[in-house]
């Protein structure tokens, strides 16, 4: 289970929104399953396969407590759509770059202040569970700037073929 829902059945803290005290509210998916290409190798390159997401995001003292209506919180049928729509539109190749993209969608999209994801292929090898990343991010982070490509780096460090 989330490491964040752990420690507040210990007793412990929740994460604060960025420049505040009080606690953050949290909505968390746990468990999604889905199917989709990722990976670096050749093997993993042409055909879906089996991948796990959890998400909790935090939003600072949700006022649907008070009004008891879906729109003032994170709609986590809303945010399972969107994890379905991700999985099969992603150009990424990494699980560290799924995992950004679903926190900036909790953020971007959804208004999340904090966020962790934790994505994982299950039996990826035959002596693990499951492999993966989890990431937290926090809403006044910047996004990560873009990617350079690959001929401008060869280029600035001068090994394109005729670039001299």
């Amino acid at each position: 289970m989330f490491q964040a829902l752990d420690h507040a059945a210990a007793g412990e803290r929740l994460p604060a929104a960025a420049g505040q005290e009080q606690p953050l509210d949290l909505v968390f998916i746990e468990g999604f399953h889905g199917q989709t290409v990722i990976g670096i190798h050749d093997s993993e390159l042409h055909r879906p396969q089996p991948v796990t997401i959890d998400v909790c995001a935090g939003v600072p003292r949700a006022p649907a407590c008070d009004t008891d209506c879906i729109a003032d919180t994170i709609d986590y049928g809303e945010l399972r759509l969107r994890l379905q729509r991700l999985l099969q539109e992603h150009r990424v190749r990494l699980l560290e770059a799924l995992a950004e993209q679903v926190a900036r969608i909790a953020i971007d999209e959804f208004q999340a202040h904090w966020v962790r994801v934790r994505i994982a292929k299950p039996r990826k090898f035959e002596d693990t569970a499951a492999v993966g990343v989890m990431i937290e991010r926090r809403r006044d982070e910047p996004p990560p700037p873009p990617p350079r490509s690959a001929t401008l780096r060869l280029i600035a460090q001068g090994l394109v073929p005729g670039s001299r």
